[in-house]
C-alpha cells in the first residue's frame, strides 16, 4: 500500500507544485486540505478544489474553522485589546495555529504517514505550521518540498509544465493573506523601509465620502450587537468589516521581529479588528479598576507576543486567557463610533457597571463622598515619604 500524505493546500504556486511531486518523487498517496479561517468564499473553495483533484489529489477536503478560530483566538484578542507594536492586530499570525490545528485533525483521520506544507525556508509561517505538527503529531514526518528543495518560482512553474499543468502562473505584484481578523498585504513597497503602498494595492477601495455613527453592543467583553440588531460575534465581525471597508477605514502598516529575527514589514487592512478592539478597550476604561487596567495590558501584550511566535500551545496561553475570561464578568455596554474616510472616531459608551458613578461625584466639579479638608489630610499624608526623602538629600 502507498504512504499517505496530507498537504495543506492553498491552490497557489508552491502548494500546486507540491501535489504532483509528492506522487510521482515520493510515490505517495496524496491527500490535500484547505483550512477555512474567513478567507475565502464558497465560489473560491470550489475552485481551489478542482485544482486539487486536477493535479491528482486522491482526496480534497475542506474545513470550516472560523466559529472555532473566534471561540479560542479572537476573543481573545479583544479581550485583551490586542495591537502587536500598538499596530498590528495580528491578522494573519493568529490564524494559523487554528489551520495547523485543523490540518493534525484530518492528518489522524486519514491516518497519514506525513503532513506537508508549501511554505519556504524565509517566513513566519513555517515555524508556526512545523511547531503545531511536532508537538500534537509527534510521529508524523514532516514534508516541506519548496523549502527542503530551496526551488525558484520558474523552477516550480517548470516541473508542472513537464508533468502536464500549463496553469496560469501570473507573478502578482503583491502577496494578499485575507482571513475573518483582517488582510495582510506584502510586496514592492513594503519590503523596503522607504516604501509606499498605493491606493489600489489594498483590497477594499474607498466608495462611500461621507459619515456613518454606528453603535456596537458588548457583553462580557464579546460584541454581540451593531446598531441594536443582535447578531453572532463571526456575522459581526463580517457585517462591520463589509461597512467599514467602504471608508477605506482600517489601513496601516506594521513593522516589527519576526521569529526568525529579522524585521518584516508589511501592510495590513483590518477595519473590523480595530473598531472592535478600540471600541472594547474604551468600554474597559469605564468599568475596570485601574489595577485591572494595568495587569490586563501586561499580560495581553505577552499573550499577543507569545501568539505571534508560534508559543499558542504553551500553558501559560491558557493561564492567561483564563484571567482575560474573568476580567470580562461586567464588561457589558455599547459604544459609539463614527465612520469616516480613512479614518473613525470612538465617540462615548453606556453601560451599568460604569464606574463613572455620579453618586460620588462629578470630575472637576464636586464631591459627594468626602470633604476639601478630608483632601488636605490626604495630601499630607501622601507627601509624608517624599518629605523624608528629600530632607536627608537636601542637595537634590
Amino acid at each position: 500500500m502507498k504512504q499517505k500524505v496530507v498537504l495543506a493546500f492553498s491552490g497557489g504556486l508552491d502548494t500546486s507544485f507540491c501535489v504532483p511531486y509528492l506522487i510521482n518523487e515520493k510515490k505517495w498517496e496524496v491527500h490535500t486540505v484547505i483550512v477555512n479561517t474567513g478567507g475565502f468564499s464558497d465560489g473560491e473553495s470550489i475552485e481551489i478544489e478542482k485544482r486539487a483533484i486536477s493535479l491528482g489529489a486522491t482526496t480534497h477536503t475542506c474545513i470550516n474553522a472560523i466559529d472555532d478560530y473566534y471561540e479560542k483566538g479572537i476573543k481573545y484578542l479583544i479581550f485583551g485589546n490586542i495591537l502587536k507594536n500598538n499596530t498590528y492586530p495580528l491578522s494573519v499570525s493568529s490564524e494559523r495555529f487554528f489551520q495547523a490545528m485543523a490540518i493534525v485533525d484530518h492528518v489522524n483521520k486519514v491516518g497519514a504517514d506525513y503532513v506537508a506544507h508549501g511554505s519556504t525556508g524565509a517566513g513566519n509561517d513555517q515555524i508556526r505550521f512545523d511547531l503545531v505538527f511536532e508537538v500534537l503529531a509527534p510521529n508524523v514526518k514532516i514534508v516541506a518540498p519548496v523549502r527542503e528543495l530551496e526551488l525558484s518560482r520558474q523552477q516550480e512553474i517548470d516541473y508542472l509544465k513537464e508533468h502536464g499543468f500549463d496553469f496560469s502562473w501570473e507573478k502578482s505584484k503583491y502577496s494578499i493573506n485575507q482571513g475573518l481578523w483582517g488582510t495582510s498585504v506584502g510586496g514592492v513597497e513594503t519590503l523596503k523601509s522607504s516604501g509606499v503602498l498605493p491606493e489600489e494595492a489594498y483590497p477594499s477601495q474607498i466608495t462611500d465620502f461621507g459619515t456613518e455613527r454606528i453603535t456596537i453592543g458588548f457583553e462580557k467583553g464579546e460584541p454581540v450587537s451593531l446598531n441594536d440588531e443582535t447578531m453572532s460575534p463571526v456575522e459581526l465581525i463580517e457585517t462591520l468589516h463589509k461597512k467599514a471597508s467602504k471608508f477605506a477605514i482600517g489601513r496601516d502598516v506594521h513593522v516589527g521581529d519576526t521569529i526568525i529575527g529579522t524585521k518584516g514589514r508589511v501592510a495590513f487592512e483590518a477595519p473590523a479588528p480595530l473598531i472592535l478592539v478600540k471600541a472594547h478597550h474604551l468600554l474597559e476604561k469605564h468599568i475596570l479598576t485601574k489595577h485591572q487596567l494595568y495587569w490586563k495590558e501586561q499580560l495581553s501584550n505577552w499573550y499577543g507576543q507569545l501568539l505571534h511566535e508560534a508559543q499558542y500551545l504553551e500553558p501559560v496561553m491558557r493561564n492567561i486567557e483564563t484571567f482575560l475570561d474573568d476580567t470580562q464578568k461586567f464588561v457589558t455596554g455599547s459604544v459609539e463610533v463614527e465612520l469616516r474616510p480613512y479614518h473613525f472616531s470612538i465617540l462615548a459608551c453606556s453601560s451599568d457597571y460604569d464606574l463613572m458613578n455620579s453618586d460620588f461625584g462629578d470630575y472637576g466639579e464636586s464631591n459627594k463622598s468626602f470633604s476639601g479638608r478630608d483632601v488636605v489630610g490626604f495630601t499630607k499624608v501622601i507627601a509624608n515619604p517624599l518629605k523624608i526623602y528629600y530632607s536627608v538629600h537636601k542637595e537634590k
